[in-house]
């Protein structure tokens, strides 16, 4: 099974390495590796939330332990565990490969910059639906967008930390 796990990471990259070619003078090796794995996840998370909210949830509400959901939140509450796992297996084994980070300090720190992503996420996502009136997918892509910066600029700087946001005084 290990084998296996690397044969695809190591496909993914040469695969990624490939297409950034043309594009090496311009954007670093990790910021295309983070753009390209990012969005990859980006497109799972948004496709998975369409089928959810449309075709599981069929935009009604839902009711947990006597909590009513909004359809939309339900949507991102059944969809997050699964791009939790993918977003964090591509940013470690795939972008952020020169982290020196052990594993369980780089899940931890990926752990709290999730929670801000989900802060981040419902907030973004009650203002736009419920206040903007904006149906709920497209209020999902402009919501990534801001998840997506807060998200690598975290990663970079903290959790995976293969870069300096600010150099300390001598």
């Amino acid at each position: 099974m290990l084998k296996i796990s690397r044969r695809i990471r190591d496909l993914i990259i040469r695969l990624i390495d490939f297409l950034h070619r043309p594009f090496t003078g311009i954007i670093p090796t990790e910021t295309f590796r983070y753009g390209a794995t990012g969005g990859l996840n980006t497109a799972l998370d948004i496709f998975l939330y369409f089928i959810c909210y449309n075709f599981i949830l069929r935009k009604e509400m839902v009711t947990v332990l006597g909590i009513t959901i909004t359809p939309h939140i339900a949507a991102f509450l059944i969809v997050f565990p699964i791009t939790f796992v993918t977003g964090f297996a591509l940013a470690k084994y795939v972008t952020f490969i020169t982290s020196l980070f052990r594993g369980r300090k780089q899940l931890f720190r990926y752990g709290i910059t999730v929670v801000g992503a989900i802060l981040l996420n419902y907030f973004l996502l009650k203002l736009f639906v419920e206040h903007f009136n904006i149906y709920p997918t497209p209020s999902k892509m402009i919501t990534t967008v801001f998840v997506v910066l807060y998200s690598y600029l975290m990663q970079r700087y903290f959790s995976f930390q293969t870069g300096v946001l600010w150099r300390r005084p001598k």
